[in-house]
């Protein structure tokens, strides 16, 4: 009742994979969602709406990368300590990162790394655009301070970001397999806001725990905007040290949690539509050969 991807492992001295940092912060909404990669448009993309700059107004949230409604009328203002403080290596005790985004190479870096953010097809709930990945600079920064930079040089870093990168997008594939069983309610979901929550296992992932699998080195909540319906949805990102250099290096394993009866059938229809494409057969409820069977089976050999 979940979906799996595996990919394989990214070009690193090392072999390893450290805590990706999720999609970092909304890109310009001048990037109008047409200009999503071929990713998205698999994902049935292709079928929204363009907003116009006049229609940008939404009438749902927004949500920064701190999870807060950044268009609430009654959101207070901005803490002045904080405010002042901005521009510093100083960390936001909301999320314990930095007040702003650290594009400075940190100290006793060697080389000179990338500022450059790539744009994500995934499209942020509430606004005419996309999520934007943080740049290799972010990322490195970002290991340095938490402590898991050892083994990881300057030169892992382009496939360290590429990895990361690629991750996200396949997961958001995922999340749309799940969305298209609501096509017909909302055929525009969007990613809404997402938590890291690498030291929270989820049941699933602590079963698997138990019956003698490795834990994942990453958790993420994700919360889609499935026209003004807010779905969540856990992920768990694995590593696999005896896979490194496969295929099946890392497996990212995505289903809407369970807080709802809802989110119960659709994990148990997935099941079945993912199974029966795999042995050849056609969908049991339409008697038809199951396209989305097919998609989740075909992602999952990615």
């Amino acid at each position: 009742n979940t979906l799996n991807i595996r990919m394989g492992n990214f070009t690193s001295t090392t072999g390893k994979f450290s805590d990706p940092p999720p999609p970092g912060s909304a890109n310009d909404a001048s990037a109008e969602r047409s200009q999503s990669s071929s990713a998205a448009s698999t994902s049935g993309r292709d079928e929204c709406p363009v907003l116009t700059s006049s229609s940008m107004q939404s009438k749902g949230p927004v949500y920064d990368v701190y999870g807060q409604n950044i268009n609430d009328p009654n959101r207070k203002s901005s803490n002045p300590v904080l405010e002042a403080l901005k521009g510093t290596n100083v960390l936001d005790p909301r999320n314990n990162m930095p007040l702003e985004p650290n594009q400075l190479p940190c100290p006793g870096q060697r080389k000179q790394l990338p500022t450059e953010r790539a744009v994500s097809s995934i499209p942020k709930g509430g606004v005419n655009g996309t999520w934007t990945f943080p740049s290799p600079q972010m990322v490195y920064n970002a290991l340095k301070r938490k402590g898991k930079g050892d083994d990881v040089t300057e030169d892992d870093m382009e496939g360290f970001v590429a990895a990361h990168n690629s991750m996200n997008e396949l997961t958001w594939r995922y999340v749309t397999l799940f969305e298209k069983l609501h096509a017909e309610e909302c055929n525009c979901p969007s990613l809404l806001k997402f938590q890291g929550r690498p030291h929270d296992l989820s049941p699933l992932a602590w079963l698997r725990q138990q019956l003698g699998g490795g834990a994942p080195f990453d958790r993420h909540d994700w919360v889609v905007d499935r026209c003004g319906k807010e779905v969540r949805y856990v992920i768990d990102f694995y590593f696999h040290e005896d896979r490194a250099g496969t295929n099946e290096a890392f497996e990212i394993i995505a289903r809407p949690a369970l807080d709802s009866f809802e989110a119960a059938l659709d994990r148990t229809k997935m099941a079945i539509y993912s199974r029966f494409a795999e042995w050849g057969l056609p969908c049991p409820i339409t008697g038809k050969p199951g396209s989305i069977g097919q998609e989740a089976r075909s992602a999952s050999s990615t």
